[in-house]
């Protein structure tokens, strides 16, 4: 028997949890062992997605607002803390898929 299951989450972007997505992206980068990316060491990695995260504002109208929870819409660092975000939290399922001789994709 073959059962195929899928979700969606809904709004993940804009509802990332902004200081665990910075502790799991610095529990990403550990895990794979960086230490630097294209140079970049990743303590400064770390240091400018919290200014990316914490600092993004946005006008809406004659309004200007800033952004508290999650990343922004469309921004190319959002894509990649929301993959590695579904990382952290799909690992043991991954890991259950394995033992059970399953497939797991995403």
């Amino acid at each position: 028997m073959t059962l195929l299951c899928t979700f969606d989450i809904t709004d993940l972007y804009t509802m990332l949890p902004q200081e665990e997505s910075l502790k799991i992206l610095t529990q990403f980068l550990i895990e794979n062992g960086y230490r630097k990316v294209k140079g970049i060491p990743t303590d400064a990695i770390r240091k400018v997605a919290r200014l990316v995260l914490t600092e993004n504002v946005f006008v809406y109208g004659d309004k200007c607002y800033k952004q508290i929870i999650g990343g922004a819409m469309g921004s190319p660092f959002t894509l990649t803390l929301a993959n590695i975000f579904m990382w952290h939290w799909q690992k043991d399922i991954v890991l259950q898929q394995q033992r059970a001789n399953e497939m797991y994709g995403r």
